[in-house]
């Protein structure tokens, strides 16, 4: 249905589910143009002891994309949690730390070259009220991180879409403000920044995000893609019909937010069957976030 758009549809991959259960692969084949890796490509994965690399996973879902004609989304470079332990369990100067956070992005970027379409490259960097999150990478490098990222990521793919990626900067508010304000501050200094990514992590206790066709629009009025690219919609369990509905009413303001912005590049949810689904994990008491159910059964939201 969106395919006159150009807007492409993309799901998170659990790769061990992808490994051993056969109906979740046939859907990943099947009704994605996009994957992204949930985890095999974060920090503690590829890089578990310092200056060792192992991409084994992630290049098994890279394979898997390519076999179905799929486009990957890189996920993440940057980020404050996943870390491996022999990053998070020592003190750094800033002079220790910014080579190994450099010699990060250009090995697993360059690893990838030419095969990942779009690069999550700073993750969650912005509390909710605009201030930066204080982070190891904050903490010991300053706010240049962000930039440096970017052009380290640029510099070892100059043809993947560099995007920054957060949550709850779908409508407009202080932390989507601010994300914009230095988006387009370090575009404005030549930071191959090109996109913008809003999570779209909703709870069907709270209102859905207003004025999100607005926010996207101003991204691209500056100049820059985005795309929803974490979309799920939980509630507290269990379900009953509003809720439902509500779920469906999630979905349906974060998809059409993207389709009524031309430069809103692709839409995103973060798994799309309950049997693999993080939320109950995190949020007690929560879940049926997804749009199938655990049975891989269609909600009215899908």
């Amino acid at each position: 249905l969106a395919a006159h758009t150009g807007m492409r549809v993309g799901t998170a991959v659990d790769t061990s589910a992808l490994a051993n259960d056969a109906t979740y692969r046939a859907a990943v084949g099947a009704e994605f143009d996009t994957v992204t890796p949930e985890n095999v490509m974060k920090w503690e994965v590829v890089e578990p002891e310092q200056g060792r690399f192992d991409f084994t996973q992630a290049d098994t879902l890279v394979a898997f994309a390519r076999a179905h004609k799929q486009k990957v989304r890189g996920h993440t470079l940057v980020w404050h949690s996943q870390l491996p332990a022999w990053l998070t369990s020592r003190s750094w100067t800033a002079a220790e730390l910014r080579p190994v956070l450099r010699e990060h992005i250009l090995t697993e970027v360059g690893h990838f070259r030419g095969r990942i379409w779009a690069w999550d490259v700073v993750n969650e960097a912005f509390n909710e009220d605009g201030s930066l999150r204080d982070t190891i990478w904050l903490q010991v490098l300053g706010p240049s991180y962000i930039a440096d990222a970017f052009r380290w990521a640029h510099q070892a793919d100059p043809k993947a879409i560099l995007f920054y990626n957060d949550f709850n900067i779908e409508g407009v508010n202080p932390k989507s403000d601010a994300v914009f304000a230095l988006l387009t501050q370090l575009r404005r200094q030549g930071v191959p920044v090109q996109a913008v990514g809003a999570q779209g992590h909703l709870d069907t206790q709270f209102p859905i995000p207003t004025g999100i066709v607005q926010n996207l629009r101003r991204f691209a009025d500056a100049g820059m893609d985005s795309a929803i690219t974490e979309a799920d919609v939980r509630s507290v369990l269990p379900v009953d019909a509003t809720e439902s509905a509500a779920q469906s009413a999630g979905y349906s303001a974060m998809l059409q937010g993207c389709l009524l912005v031309r430069r809103c590049l692709s839409f995103t949810v973060w798994g799309f069957t309950d049997k693999y689904q993080w939320v109950p994990g995190v949020f007690a008491g929560e879940g049926s976030a997804a749009l199938w159910d655990e049975n891989f059964r269609p909600k009215p939201a899908y």
